[in-house]
């Protein structure tokens, strides 16, 4: 007991210690707070915490949102096996909507990308309104929307000027538009700035502004990479179609393999995600393209660019194929060659040259396109959501079934631009068009110059 006793004092001190640090901390924190009021921040009581959960209530979780008929036929089934059925139903309906898109053609491909678009856009949007809507802030919506109707001007304004420019500087009204398309897009995107910045409200600068590089980062990932989709369009169906399906088939083989025999861990963003499904997914993708590209070779309306004709009217698609859709003879490397000649066989294999082009897209797809859904996955687990949306039952938002397919847009059109792509006669006489006519002569007369001494035009 004695002991007990001396030791108290000791004890004692060190708590008087304690609470005169506790104390001074105590003084720092008050002079910090009242140092970040002078300079009107942002000062939440609330732990940001408490913002993402109240975020996560008020967007839709929608994965389990299923038609009424189909809820009750499967009430049968466990969980597991019943998001199996949801799922493949959805997937198979989705599969035959996209056929009976590209039946009906290009424009109106083009018209559900736009629309795709629109609905991703508003599923990233809602995220960032729901923190406008706890703390009352005004515009973000409305500037959100304008923003993408900016963009969007511009993006497709640009390519109405690549495809379309020939005929529509015959048009007198139309022909500003042309001629000074990119003045304008910057004056109404000026516009939306000076807005923006006479909508920031004392005490929420700090959020006001993540929200305005939200809106930007939106707008990058989702309109930049649809206006490549419709690039992409323009190239030929092909390298619309292939890419897409290589994306949905890696997505849809890759759950088939995973649920039958992922066992693996394969990111933690994802803990669904196997190296099982992951690895089966790819194989399968590959083969998958190989074949799919093989079939598309053959039929010119997948080939052929889409262009307009000035003589129909309208938009067509006859051509003469590339040679990159004709069948070509490749000699094969010479450590194959000597085992090929020993079994009697030809050293060289005739193929379509898309073919190597589509085994590239295929890799590409199966190892860095799911990383767009694990990139998505992230995002979702930050704001404490399953989906992005509830539209689609058993997948959740458009958004959900598109976050690989943009990675892989900008993938096939940096790859036509840097390996395929060639400037169109379109595109050239539409540069031309836009010279003054001292230039265009000038232009004419050196052209006939270079043709004529190459034997190619002889007008004597």
């Amino acid at each position: 007991m004695s002991d007990v006793r001396r030791r108290h004092p000791d004890t004692a001190d060190d708590s008087d210690k304690a609470r005169e640090t506790e104390s001074d901390q105590g003084v720092i924190l008050q002079a910090s707070t009242r140092k970040k009021d002078d300079f009107d921040s942002e000062d939440d009581k609330s732990p940001e915490e408490k913002y993402i959960d109240d975020m996560s209530k008020v967007i839709p979780q929608g994965t389990d949102k299923t038609p009424e008929v189909l809820d009750s036929a499967l009430k049968g089934l466990s969980a597991r096996w019943r998001n199996w059925v949801i799922r493949g139903i959805f997937t198979w309906l989705m599969i035959g909507l996209f056929c009976l898109l590209i039946s009906a053609g290009p424009l109106a491909l083009m018209v559900t990308t736009l629309i795709v678009q629109v609905k991703c856009f508003e599923e990233i949007i809602n995220i960032g309104y729901a923190v406008y809507r706890i703390h009352g802030l005004p515009w973000f919506r409305s500037l959100s929307w304008y923003f993408l109707i900016t963009s969007n001007y511009f993006f497709y304004g640009e390519s109405l000027v690549d495809y379309f420019g020939v005929v529509i500087n015959r048009t007198d009204y139309l022909r500003v538009l042309i001629t000074y398309h990119r003045f304008i897009s910057f004056c109404l995107y000026i516009v939306g700035f000076v807005w923006f910045v006479l909508s920031l409200v004392k005490k929420y600068y700090m959020k006001q502004f993540s929200l305005f590089a939200w809106t930007h980062v939106a707008l990058l990932i989702v309109v930049t990479q649809s206006y490549l989709i419709i690039q992409n369009i323009f190239e030929g169906l092909i390298w619309f179609i292939v890419p897409v399906s290589m994306i949905v088939c890696n997505d849809v083989m890759a759950y088939v393999f995973g649920f039958f025999f992922g066992r693996t861990p394969l990111i933690q963003l994802s803990p669904k995600k196997t190296w099982e499904g992951f690895i089966g997914g790819g194989i399968a993708t590959v083969i998958f393209g190989l074949l799919m590209s093989y079939g598309m070779c053959q039929y010119h309306y997948f080939v052929c660019p889409i262009e307009y004709s000035e003589t129909l009217g309208r938009m067509t698609m006859d051509c003469e194929p590339s040679p990159l859709f004709r069948p070509q003879e490749y000699t094969l490397p010479e450590f194959l060659s000597g085992g090929l000649q020993l079994l009697g066989l030809k050293n060289t294999v005739t193929l379509y040259p898309f073919l190597l082009h589509s085994l590239s897209m295929s890799v590409f797809s199966s190892v860095i396109g799911p990383f767009g859904g694990f990139f998505a996955s992230g995002f979702k687990r930050a704001f404490k959501i399953k989906d992005f949306g509830d539209v689609i039952p058993g997948h959740g938002g458009i958004m959900d079934r598109f976050d690989c397919q943009y990675l892989m847009a900008t993938f096939v059109n940096v790859y036509i631009s840097s390996f395929i792509h060639t400037a169109s006669p379109q595109k050239l006489l539409q540069q031309v068009y836009n010279l003054k006519p001292e230039q265009q002569l000038q232009l004419f007369y050196t052209l006939k110059d270079a043709l004529e001494n190459r034997g190619i035009l002889n007008l004597q």
